[in-house]
């Protein structure tokens, strides 16, 4: 699989974007991947807007899969500069303030748009290593590609289960740690409960320890699509030290905020086909 992903990134984009379209048409309209799944948390989310207007919502999200699939498989091969030229991000200086005092930050994205040129384009612009923390893919050739994928222009991908190493490791280092913070924790994880998008919905407990730990500022990274292909992307602090108390409640209720405020302008570029509501809050939580 690794070597087909190799070979398909050598195609230029126009033919990648035809592939992604046929993808994305024999993913909605013939196997219905998810089609059921994402249809449900449409309509609870958005239940202020009509069936036919959720509809091109449904629609056009699988539209931007197959073209976000597209661009990620042309991604990892592309040059600093091509994704320079397709991201942009427009207050950086926000963030070179903290590069310029070689001091670490966080980083939280979503699925929103295409993060995984987000992360590329921001290693490239930005200077300093972009940190990820993800969860290895299930195919081992796969999950290495990607990996080195994503560690060009200095980046250091973390797993997940080697977060907590990292972090004590690697102190003094100046970096972004970045996490797509949308994600659902396991149903046995800690996690810290609030309502998003007109449901009871579970986030990751911890960014407020991880922040206090490093004496990091905490930032939120909006994308946004300008064209196809082009996108821009604007910084919003979420959270700044010294930290007096632990800032966890903080942090997930302003990155929710500013989730859904995105979600609600373009809700058809958030991956709605992910399970961001695998199962209800339980009594007393």
């Amino acid at each position: 699989m690794a070597f087909l992903l190799r070979a398909l990134g050598l195609l230029p984009l126009p033919i990648l974007y035809a592939i992604g379209r046929t993808l994305s048409f024999i993913t909605f309209n013939v196997v219905r991947w998810h089609v059921s799944r994402a249809e449900r948390s449409i309509e609870r989310s958005l239940p202020e807007l009509s069936p036919a207007e959720r509809k091109v919502v449904l629609q056009q999200s699988y539209r931007n899969l197959g073209a976000i699939l597209a661009e990620g498989i042309w991604g990892w091969r592309a040059s600093g500069d091509a994704l320079r030229q397709r991201v942009s991000i427009d207050n950086r200086a926000l963030i070179e303030r903290y590069i310029a005092d070689r001091r670490p930050v966080v980083l939280l994205a979503a699925h929103m748009c295409n993060w995984e040129w987000l992360l590329l384009a921001a290693g490239a612009e930005l200077g300093i290593p972009i940190c990820p923390v993800y969860k290895p893919l299930r195919l081992p050739d796969v999950d290495e590609y990607v990996r080195a994928a994503r560690a060009r222009f200095g980046g250091q991908p973390i797993p997940i289960d080697k977060l907590l190493f990292e972090l004590m490791f690697r102190t003094d280092q100046p970096r972004a740690l970045g996490f797509l913070a949308d994600q659902t924790p396991p149903k046995e994880a800690v996690k810290h409960w609030r309502t998003f998008l007109h449901q009871d919905t579970a986030f990751y407990a911890g960014l407020g320890k991880i922040a206090r730990f490093l004496d990091a500022p905490v930032i939120y990274v909006a994308m946004r699509r300008v064209a196809r292909g082009v996108y821009i992307a604007h910084l919003h602090v979420l959270a700044e030290p010294p930290y007096d108390v632990d800032p966890e409640e903080q942090i997930v209720d302003r990155y929710a905020e500013r989730l859904e405020t995105e979600i609600r302008a373009c809700p058809s570029d958030w991956l709605w086909v992910h399970r961001k509501w695998k199962y209800p809050k339980p009594p007393g939580a």
